[in-house]
């Protein structure tokens, strides 16, 4: 499976920056849904059992409760990605394209908006939750329930606070994607901008 849609199932997990106090699942649920709108920066490294060095990729994201996933890749490379209900979408240079649904990919997007949305019967249908820590240093790890995603991962691991801070991803064939959110703010609304490439 495309490692982007394996680190998107992941950052839907952003949705759920809620979970807080004597700590359980619905208190980081509501805790994470709180932000309307979550802009920050990412570094994501994947480990590959071939290649001495990590694959690392670092750039942008903005995250809209009723909207979806803006996630700006700027090196290596640079490319535009958007997901929302309808789907996942890549920029070109005519504009946003929607990339054809594969059955993985499906898969880790419909997980992605049941994260997105606080949808954690959804989570637990298809992952073992264990939860550990409380509202201001937590960590979430996941562990496949599905014959699908037992194919691809052994387990998902997200830390944080108010925010999600890391996720990492164990995947079955040895390699991993560890995936740093840093300066992440709920502070900022969307831009006209983000507002178009949201719309469009």
């Amino acid at each position: 499976m495309n490692p982007f849609f394996k680190c998107l199932g992941a950052l839907a997990l952003l949705g759920l920056s809620s979970i807080a106090h004597a700590f359980d699942l619905q208190q980081l649920s509501d805790q994470l849904a709180k932000p309307d709108v979550i802009h920050g920066n990412f570094i994501q490294e994947k480990h590959l059992r071939a290649l001495p060095k990590p694959l690392t990729s670092k750039g942008t994201f903005v995250l809209a409760k009723n909207h979806g996933l803006l996630w700006l890749l700027k090196t290596p490379l640079q490319q535009d990605y958007r997901i929302s209900a309808k789907g996942i979408a890549r920029r070109d240079a005519s504009g946003w394209q929607m990339l054809p649904s594969k059955s993985a990919g499906a898969e880790q997007n419909r997980l992605f908006l049941a994260v997105l949305q606080g949808d954690s019967s959804g989570l637990q249908r298809d992952f073992e939750l264990s939860l550990s820590g409380d509202a201001q240093n937590w960590k979430l790890t996941l562990i496949p329930r599905s014959l699908l995603l037992k194919q691809v991962f052994n387990q998902i691991s997200i830390t944080g606070s108010e925010l999600v801070h890391s996720i990492e991803l164990l995947e079955t064939q040895g390699d991993s994607t560890f995936l740093r959110m840093q300066d992440s703010t709920s502070a900022q609304p969307l831009s006209d901008t983000e507002q178009h490439d949201f719309a469009e």
